[in-house]
């Protein structure tokens, strides 16, 4: 799935096509720094019932919200290597029935479970338009 977003205004309809596409599961959001991962995240939390989004967990790694669904939103950018990520718990952590929406999911992608949902974000040069490619499989 392939969705063209000309501003941010547009990424309520992109989140809803693809919360309602996909449903719970793993999310893994890969891009340029800037690319707008969280901006896109954030629209998605809003969809399903987040208002009080807290921005991108950089420092904290992973930020868990409650709900009808358990939603967790992982920025993996500070993470150094495999054994980081296990002493945080994200081995346990994928076995949980929930949404996960990793941003920076190369850093942890032998943690990852299958089935993932890769969303690809590409910001067009010298736009604010953003290309946004959607596949469900094992292949980042």
């Amino acid at each position: 799935m392939i969705i063209e977003i000309e501003n941010e205004s547009a990424l309520k309809q992109a989140a809803e096509k693809l919360i309602s596409t996909y449903g719970l599961g793993v999310y893994a959001f890969k891009g340029d720094m800037g690319a707008g991962k969280t901006t896109f995240i954030r629209n998605i939390l809003h969809y399903i019932g987040i208002s009080d989004f807290e921005g991108s967990p950089t420092f904290a790694i992973i930020q868990c919200y409650g709900g009808t669904n358990l939603i967790y939103h992982l920025d993996c950018y500070r993470i150094e290597n495999q054994a980081e990520g296990f002493d945080i718990g994200l081995f346990e952590l994928f076995t949980d029935s929930a949404y996960f929406f990793i941003e920076w999911p190369e850093k942890i992608e032998s943690f990852l479970p299958t089935n993932v949902i890769w969303v690809y974000i590409r910001k067009e040069e010298n736009s604010e338009k953003r290309i946004i490619e959607i596949t469900h499989d094992n292949q980042p």
